[in-house]
């Protein structure tokens, strides 16, 4: 499995920056336009519709269309972990239904200076069988600028 890891130090409190990671809001916000993201459906752990947190548990269904071009993609992230300790907090999502044949994305999140380090790490498989494996690790290509987006966006809503 190939993985994918980006870090940004932003100018805010971790609570802040916490707190706006861990909603469907902050989600649409930090989702590239050129996705065209579609959030269908959020179901809290106990059933609840549109939780206000998205807690261990949470499961999303949404699509996307990059870049407007051809059919949406179905994708399904479900929040399996969510913690917080003195100065740290992190959630990890897989993807359950979508594009990638596998797909963990841990996010962390770490009070430093008076700011935060925020730090996405993905694990992933390109689709495409042995030759999606083969290429896999370079993925990044298409990761970069949407985590680069989504870190500037960050920090553009937070600072």
């Amino acid at each position: 499995m190939a993985t994918y890891q980006r870090e940004t130090w932003v100018d805010a409190p971790l609570e802040d920056v916490w707190a706006f990671h861990s909603t469907i809001e902050g989600l649409e916000n930090l989702t590239p336009e050129y996705m065209h993201l579609d959030v269908h459906e959020v179901v809290g752990p106990d059933g609840q519709s549109d939780p206000e947190i998205l807690a261990a548990g949470t499961r999303i269904e949404m699509s996307i269309r990059p870049f407007d071009v051809g059919p949406r993609q179905v994708w399904t992230s479900l929040i399996t972990e969510r913690a917080e300790w003195e100065g740290a907090a992190m959630f990890h999502d897989v993807m359950e239904e979508g594009p990638f044949p596998t797909w963990e994305h841990t996010h962390r999140f770490f009070a430093d200076d008076g700011g935060t380090v925020v730090s996405d790490r993905v694990e992933y498989e390109l689709p495409g069988g042995p030759l999606g494996k083969a290429v896999s690790p370079l993925g990044w290509v298409g990761f970069e600028p949407m985590f680069r987006g989504r870190h500037r966006t960050t920090k553009q809503l937070l600072e």
